[in-house]
């Protein structure tokens, strides 16, 4: 069974499938066309309304059959948030998706980041590609609870008025870095805006109260973060990805910008960039991106939607990409490896410029091209790259990965997965390359692969 990662992709074989969430939880389903919105409330599946064409609830999951779906359908997200509403989700286990097909047994298992202050989580979704169906595994959190999420894919949703509510309601995605050691000037990259300016001038304040360096406004990234949050706006949703699949980090590298590590916050709901820091500097979750030593570039970007006035931000934060960076992070899951080898008492690896060569190029190809599989859309196998590349070991194993944002992450996600985890605790390699890449639909993608002398 497959293990994914926020971002990863599982193709679905035809027919029925079931997406088994256990635990104290409600799921729902939207059910929406390429625009992302929904058709009507009857593409709104959840407790008060558990069935449409092709899609129920039952006891702890969801039933989808995709061909059966209403005409025109090309997207089902699923959403989970606490079976009661007094619970925070933080303080539930954190909830798991087994994609099981009907007659075939379990295809895949993803286990998203335990949520923070999040209130929903767009656990999945289930997508059209040419005449097949896809899965991408989401992690997406939203602190504006179900009636948050089922308005930005379009449904009614009637509440009764809040008082004393100027602003709308916040809602917010966050995905951040490690912390690694970084440090930059306060300087900004060419002519900032209004809006960058001030947002540049609070970003400061707040990373000099915390003790952390500066960072630097980069004109890429706002022009980046710009282009998203008016995509956001005209979608009326949070998500990294927008229509025809083109994802904020793709945004970032056609801008020409390259990032070791990268973070993005997506809101809602904040009139000013005031507001907007303010927001983040809310809580360990939303601040993390902010007082990230490591990332000390920084872009900023918003819109508003014209027909209901709510303003979409997003902010980029990286680590600017350098050629020593890059040795620095293959380096560090080399020795992150080695260690988890030294633990369970198996000798080192050694570091290998030929499977480090193909290692680094197959992670370039995957986020270049929009792929993430063992096999390249021409066909080659590891070993095949491996030999191309001048590596003449014995044998070869792979590991892959998408959407972890450093090298510590990724090892402990391989750990923490039996197929990974055997590949990097196997006797008998001696010697790995390591690869990492920027950009493509998940931010980040990675590669070990290992040879046997």
């Amino acid at each position: 069974m497959r293990e994914l990662v926020p971002g990863g992709n599982l193709p679905l074989p035809d027919g029925a499938l079931s997406l088994q969430v256990p635990g104290p939880f409600d799921l729902s389903v939207l059910i929406t066309g390429d625009d992302g919105k929904v058709s009507g409330d009857a593409d709104f599946v959840f407790y008060n309304q558990p069935s449409a064409p092709g899609a129920r609830l039952r006891a702890g999951g969801v039933s989808l059959d995709p061909g059966r779906l209403r005409a025109g359908a090309s997207r089902v997200t699923v959403t989970v948030s606490p079976a009661d509403p007094g619970t925070a989700l933080s303080g539930l286990p954190v909830p798991a998706l087994t994609v099981v097909a009907d007659g075939a047994g379990p295809l895949a298992r993803f286990t998203p980041a335990r949520p923070a202050h999040e209130t929903v989580l767009l656990l999945a979704e289930v997508y059209r590609r040419g005449a097949g169906w896809k899965l991408r595994a989401l992690g997406q959190g939203y602190a504006d609870g179900l009636a948050g999420v089922a308005r930005d894919f379009g449904v009614d949703v009637a509440e009764e008025p809040a008082p004393e509510r100027p602003a709308g309601p916040v809602r917010s995605t966050v995905r951040a870095g490690g912390a690694a050691s970084g440090g930059a000037t306060g300087a900004v990259r060419g002519e900032a805006s209004g809006t960058e300016a001030e947002f540049a001038a609070l970003v400061r304040s707040a990373r000099r109260a915390a003790g952390v360096a500066p960072m630097v406004l980069e004109r890429r990234l706002s022009a980046a973060a710009q282009a998203h949050a008016e995509v956001m706006a005209r979608q009326r949703r949070l998500g990294t990805d927008g229509p025809g699949g083109v994802s904020v980090y793709q945004r970032i590298t056609a801008a020409g910008y390259r990032y070791l590590q990268i973070g993005e916050q997506l809101v809602s709901g904040p009139r000013t960039p005031r507001e907007f820091v303010d927001y983040c500097l809310t809580g360990d979750a939303t601040r993390g991106p902010l007082h990230d030593p490591a990332l000390t570039e920084a872009g900023v970007g918003h819109a508003v939607d014209a027909r209901s006035g709510d303003v979409y931000w997003t902010a980029l934060w990286a680590r600017p990409f350098t050629g020593d960076g890059l040795l620095g992070v293959t380096a560090e899951v080399l020795a992150l490896t080695n260690a988890e080898r030294a633990a369970a008492g198996l000798r080192p690896v050694a570091g290998d410029v030929h499977l480090g060569r193909a290692a680094q190029a197959y992670s370039a190809d995957m986020a270049a091209r929009a792929f993430y599989s063992h096999t390249s859309p021409e066909g080659s196998a590891p070993w095949d790259r491996a030999a191309a590349a001048g590596a003449a070991h014995r044998g070869i194993g792979e590991n892959i990965a998408c959407g972890q944002r450093t090298a510590r992450e990724v090892v402990r996600d391989w750990m923490d997965s039996p197929g990974h985890r055997a590949n990097i605790l196997k006797p008998d390699f001696t010697h790995l390359g390591a690869g990492f890449a920027g950009g493509g639909p998940a931010g980040t993608y990675w590669t070990q692969l290992f040879g046997l002398a």
